[in-house]
């Protein structure tokens, strides 16, 4: 019997910046797992904070812009008020539980080892002269207090900087009355200082700069009482904007817009929980926020600083194991490999050197002619820009599309784009109003009086550094039609943009977007034809409406559905006659899982695409981006195994999404033996080095 059509029950779509906090609250809890090696833990709790810090400055930023515009509710259908007030209200339950976890859980943990942090009611007689000391020799000498008045107005202060609000009681030498004086720590100087054993005790000690200058910011202020000293920090809206259109040179405008990127709106205040209201009331009027974006706090305001503690306590012991990535025996021509089957990396199980490698051949070949290759975050001393660099000077035509854009990472491209057209590079920034997010890599070479193309497709940046710790696929391959698409692509990119018909790659803003829907919508017509259907798809975030939609549709239809996604998700699994077929998990383990891979059955001629695009609004519709179908069936085999079915597996990483919005922690279920995706991965990698 056919499955019913889909019903006319209204679509209901969760909040994308709740959603996104929800996902900090699942790293946070990565930070309580007592499974997990203690200063992990502590790695953990510092990246949901540096998370946090991300979100306020870009997402909590864009919603305070739009505040300002007419208040458009949006799928959820709140405005961008509500929204804002849901932030703060989520924010200050994860912040509490920040600092819960790090003085309830992890300080003591880590003291227990040996590890301290301590806090100035902590500090010893000599411990105290030795800070004293430190402070009058390394801090003081750097520091520039401001006090406020009509010739010293409120200063700027720069997003994210420590600073201290200090109450001064008295006359300086001019006669002037004391007030309010700001002090911001030195950036020069370490956050975490490492007390000498010889004067602690402790092997492991450290200080808080925080505290050296809350303890002794009185001897800035000598003849004068200091009544009491707070810490502070502002967070500030760091979404950059370039009218692309009205700019003769994007990279000179870039540049003008970073220079102020550190002054722009305030979103967040954090300070000392002790500071008195007419103080805090004094710093909401300077940076004009309102009383709910206040988070006080009970203990250092960055405590993201405590990170450094991660590097400067040497125990591995405490951390992760060392693991070694597979290393393919390539030998000096990888051409060779390539022409013979396609080559599948899975990173970091699989090491990226395989990727450098290839760049590197290609630039010192004399068969290769040109290279073309998409940049968006390649890391400091990046052996890619390297490579080609010398596939330049070597005479090589060598074209980069360097996506200027990269958020955080704008100066770094700036920098590398300046050193590629120093070399003869033809750097291009890609089209007006799309951001180039695919990673493609391109190399023409001549073989027996005829071109051939080899690619690398990948989901995840060429970066080396963040190969270590993403989970990614890459692609080499010499097909031919899929290296015709990615030379039309490139072609489009540099050139004037013209339409052109893909064989095999999807691409956004063009047919990704379309094309993920109609393989939706043919999974739902196999449904409703009786037909065995599914779908499986992972990514890092969802929220694109009609695509959205159109899985619900396919979930009515009877189409059995299984989405990892590891951030953000607005669509709402498990509602009865909207979703009930549809299950949403979210995997948060000692890698960052980064890779998209999109598995469709088609009555069982499957098909499992690749891409370096999420689903979402700006991915598929605002974005230069590509799907690419992994066509050798044993790599395909491989990435369904490892990407999806390793994963619903998983029962050790694993959240699951329920109807109302909350997840739970998935529990290992009676009968079942314990399974994490990532450590079943590495241990296939260990067994591969061993034989």
């Amino acid at each position: 019997m056919n499955n019913p059509a889909p019903t006319d029950i209204a679509p209901v779509f969760a909040n994308r910046e709740l959603s996104q906090i929800s996902f900090n609250a699942r790293v946070l809890d990565q930070a309580l797992d007592k499974r997990i090696p203690l200063l992990e833990r502590l790695r953990f709790l510092c990246i949901s904070c540096t998370n946090l810090d991300e979100f306020f400055e870009i997402r909590a930023g864009n919603l305070t812009r739009k505040i300002g515009m007419v208040q458009v509710p949006g799928p959820d259908g709140r405005t961008p008020q509500q929204v804002l007030d849901a932030v703060h209200d989520e924010s200050a339950k994860l912040v509490r539980a920040q600092y819960s976890c790090w003085q309830d859980v992890l300080a003591p943990a880590l003291a227990a080892e040996g590890i301290r942090v301590l806090k100035s009611r902590d500090w010893d007689a000599a411990t105290a002269d030795w800070l004293r000391t430190y402070f009058n020799d390394e801090v003081m000498p750097v520091l520039s207090p401001l006090g406020l008045d009509p010739a010293h107005p409120f200063p700027k202060i720069l997003n994210k900087s420590l600073n201290l609000v200090v109450l001064v009681e008295g006359r300086d030498a001019f006669g002037r009355e004391g007030g309010l004086a700001i002090v911001r720590a030195p950036r020069s100087l370490p956050r975490i200082i490492r007390i000498p054993e010889s004067v602690s005790g402790g092997k492991s000690d450290f200080v808080f700069l925080s505290s050296i200058l809350s303890q002794y910011v009185s001897d800035l202020f000598p003849g004068m009482t200091v009544n009491g000293a707070y810490q502070f920090r502002v967070t500030r809206n760091s979404e950059l904007f370039v009218d692309e259109e009205e700019v003769e040179d994007i990279a000179i405008a870039l540049r003008d817009e970073l220079a102020g990127r550190g002054y722009l709106r305030a979103v967040r205040l954090e300070i000392d929980e002790a500071c008195p209201d007419e103080i805090v009331g004094t710093l909401l009027e300077n940076f004009e926020l309102t009383e709910n974006a206040v988070y006080r706090i009970n203990g250092p305001v960055n405590l993201n600083r405590v990170s450094q503690v991660i590097d400067l306590a040497q125990r591995p012991d405490l951390l992760y194991g060392d693991f070694n990535s597979r290393k393919m025996e390539i030998g000096d021509d990888l051409f060779h490999h390539v022409r013979d089957r396609d080559i599948l990396l899975h990173h970091p199980y699989d090491s990226f050197s395989t990727v450098i490698e290839l760049l590197r051949q290609a630039s010192v070949d004399p068969d290769v002619l040109a290279i073309k290759q998409t940049l968006y975050r390649a890391g400091k001393g990046s052996p890619i820009v390297d490579h080609l660099i010398q596939a330049a000077r070597n005479g090589k035509d060598v074209t980069v599309v360097v996506e200027l854009r990269a958020r955080f990472d704008e100066e770094a491209n700036l920098d590398f784009a300046d050193r590629l057209q120093e070399a003869g590079v033809q750097v291009v920034y890609g089209v007006v109003g799309y951001k180039t997010h695919a990673k493609m890599m391109l190399i023409v070479r001549r073989e027996a009086n005829q071109l051939r193309r080899y690619v690398h497709l990948g989901t995840g940046n060429y970066h080396s550094g963040t190969a270590r710790v993403y989970t990614d696929f890459g692609l080499i391959t010499a097909n031919p039609d899929i290296g015709r698409d990615v030379h039309l692509i490139f072609q489009q990119l540099s050139g004037l943009a013209p339409a052109i018909q893909l064989h095999r790659l999807l691409q956004s803003p063009f047919t990704l977007h379309s094309g993920l829907i109609e393989r939706i919508e043919r999974e739902a017509e196999h449904a409703r034809a009786g037909r065995p259907a599914r779908l499986i798809a992972k990514m890092n975030a969802l929220n694109e409406t009609k695509v959205i939609r159109a899985l619900y549709a396919a979930s009515q239809a009877g189409v059995q559905i299984d989405l990892i996604v590891r951030g953000a998700c607005t669509l709402q699994p498990g509602i009865q006659g909207i979703s009930e077929n549809i299950r949403v998990r979210s995997i948060v383990g000692r890698f960052l899982e980064h890779h998209r891979v999109y598995w469709f059955r088609n009555d069982g001629d499957s098909e499992i695409y690749c891409s370096s695009a999420d689903w979402l609004e700006r991915n598929l519709l605002r974005r230069v981006e590509t799907a690419f179908p992994i066509l050798d069936p044993i790599l395909a085999r491989r990435v369904y195994e490892e990407s999806l079915e390793n994963y619903l597996r998983d029962n050790q990483n694993a959240y699951e999404l329920l109807p109302d919005g909350t997840y739970t922690r998935v529990e290992v279920e009676p009968g079942e033996q314990p399974f994490s995706a990532q450590m079943s991965l590495l241990a296939q990698t260990v067994a591969g080095h061993s034989a």
